[in-house]
């Protein structure tokens, strides 16, 4: 493990973003925590002790960033290998991973891609198993949906797979869902070589301190991942090279399983449904395109017993729910799960729901009453809402615009955590951010203060370390630099954008980001005071 620094380094000469000094321009850092924040004129006292002087020259220092939801091997596979994620067409697809095959060999072993998305190319279907076989040369291939929660598997990664054509979710001929989709991709993970995943690791890791994110939330499970996986990822994150990494073990019952392994709770991806696009997100009426209402995992009894569990145990829970009827299944079990073990008890816990799309009023209001924490992903709306996206064609215009009410969320004092669900969207921060203030549904916006705090803070408050990502006196230095232009105030409402820059509103500023700006550009990622990405020169 690296060494703690004990270092001193002042910065000045810039922006601090901090609740301490609205207008401050330098910070003090000793060791691991923050230990002043003020003007560049009080900084020239702490000149002579420091041991290193940082020159912002205007650059923006905020907290570093943490992404509340990731899956770090798939993200990393996907960042060093097959990534369809911008393939234009069912055909440019097949040739990208005709290409693959090639470059990779097909002798052994299992070749993994991910990120093709039928609803985006002209064909609007995906390939099938024949088309699929071919282009694969003979080659046992995994390849993920955008959502992950389907998959296109070759003849030979099927016979792999023992049992398959009897799982729930088997196609003879297209993509693999439900029980048969975790199946293939237990076996295609199970061909991965430890150095294989190493580097997947790595490679995320790597990416994440390149744009600011200090922390990362790992939802591994037995149906997304595996206890070697998550094991890995915690030892490698504990080396000390990159960004801090908070595993949660989405199993029901697992709550011996979770502490071994050191997860912070025994949730994130414990799937009480799955995905609007592969038709999988359970839904109390029939999706607009298919004549039925998705798939229910788990049920409210389930969910109960559960969350019961985990709260006399002390664990936080979580839940991965996106249609209404799983996010309503939740919502009953925690509150059945308060009335057995005390309804303050659950509240103290704090325990997540993962994605929350499907809202209305009603369900808002219970996640306030019942304390939960809304871990979400804005990039899904960027990606996926709007009156030609994905969600349209599976919900149609009303319920779609009905999705992902992260204003009506913050109104209701439920508290926010961001993240990308990587490698569904990528790691992306500043992006997030954007896509929850610019939401394609006006009523859903919030401001980017209000964003950006939830992809700061609102990742620390998920794991309940309340007092860290802020740069006061005392807290964790895990902060990042940037090169962000001009600072400005931006909301929803005018008027409040309006006021809030009067200097008298001691309202720091952020950077501008409207649609089509270019977003900030990370000169430095320090995480507990020890540099993990500085750019290059």
């Amino acid at each position: 493990m690296t060494e703690r620094t004990s270092r001193t380094v002042l910065l000045r000469g810039g922006a601090v973003y901090s609740p301490a000094d609205p207008f401050a321009t330098a910070m003090l850092v000793e060791g691991e925590h923050v230990a002043w924040v003020g003007s560049d004129g009080a900084a020239e006292a702490y000149a002579g002790v420091a041991d290193e002087i940082v020159e912002l020259d205007g650059a923006l220092v905020t907290p570093a960033f943490v992404d509340a939801h990731v899956h770090a091997t798939s993200t990393g596979l996907a960042l060093t290998g097959l990534d369809l994620t911008g393939s234009p067409s069912l055909a440019a697809a097949l040739a990208s991973l005709t290409a693959f095959v090639d470059a990779q060999g097909t002798a052994g072993g299992v070749l993994i891609g991910h990120g093709w998305d039928e609803t985006r190319w002209p064909e609007g279907r995906p390939p099938t198993l024949a088309e699929l076989d071919a282009a694969a040369r003979g080659a046992a291939v995994y390849l993920s949906r955008t959502d992950v929660h389907s998959a296109l598997a070759t003849t030979a990664l099927r016979t792999l797979t023992e049992g398959l054509a009897d799982r729930p979710g088997h196609c003879a001929q297209g993509p693999l869902t439900k029980d048969a989709h975790h199946a293939v991709r237990r076996t295609a993970l199970a061909h991965l070589t430890p150095e294989q995943r190493r580097r997947a690791q790595r490679a995320t890791l790597a990416r994440a301190a390149e744009l600011g994110i200090g922390a990362l939330h790992e939802c591994a499970g037995p149906e997304i991942s595996s206890e070697a996986d998550l094991a890995a990822l915690l030892a490698l994150a504990a080396e000390g090279e990159g960004p801090e990494v908070f595993g949660y073990w989405g199993e029901l019952g697992g709550i011996e399983t979770a502490r071994r392994l050191g997860a912070v709770g025994a949730g994130g991806d414990l799937f009480v449904d799955g995905a609007l696009g592969s038709h999988t997100a359970c839904l109390h009426a029939a999706y607009a395109d298919a004549d039925h209402t998705g798939t229910a995992y788990l049920t409210a009894d389930q969910v109960a017993d559960h969350v019961a569990a985990c709260t006399e145990a002390g664990l936080q829970a979580g839940f991965h729910a996106i249609g209404d009827a799983a996010v309503a299944a939740v919502l009953d079990g925690v509150r059945a799960a308060g009335e057995r073990v005390g309804a303050e008890r659950v509240k103290a816990l704090r325990h997540r729901v993962e994605h929350a799309e499907a809202l209305d009023d009603k369900s808002v209001a219970a996640f306030a009453e019942l304390g939960l924490t809304a871990s979400v992903q804005p990039a899904f709306d960027a990606a996926w809402g709007g009156p030609e996206g994905m969600y349209v064609q599976r919900l149609g215009a009303e319920r779609a615009a009905a999705l992902n009410p992260f204003a009506a969320l913050l109104r209701a004092g439920v508290p926010l955590a961001f993240g990308s669900d990587a490698p569904v969207t990528p790691l992306d921060p500043w992006g997030t951010v954007r896509a929850a203030a610019f939401h394609r549904t006006l009523e859903h916006r919030i401001s980017v203060r209000a964003a950006f705090t939830a992809h700061t803070r609102g990742g620390w408050r998920a794991i309940g370390r309340d007092q860290d990502g802020v740069l006061v006196p005392g807290a964790v230095a895990s902060y990042a630099i940037w090169a962000a232009g001009d600072l400005v105030v931006q909301a929803p409402d005018s008027r409040v954008a309006g006021w809030s820059t009067d200097p008298r509103s001691g309202t720091p500023g952020l950077p501008d980001l409207t649609p089509g700006h270019p977003l900030p550009t990370c000169l430095r990622t320090v995480v507990r005071g020890r540099t993990v990405h500085r750019a290059a020169e």
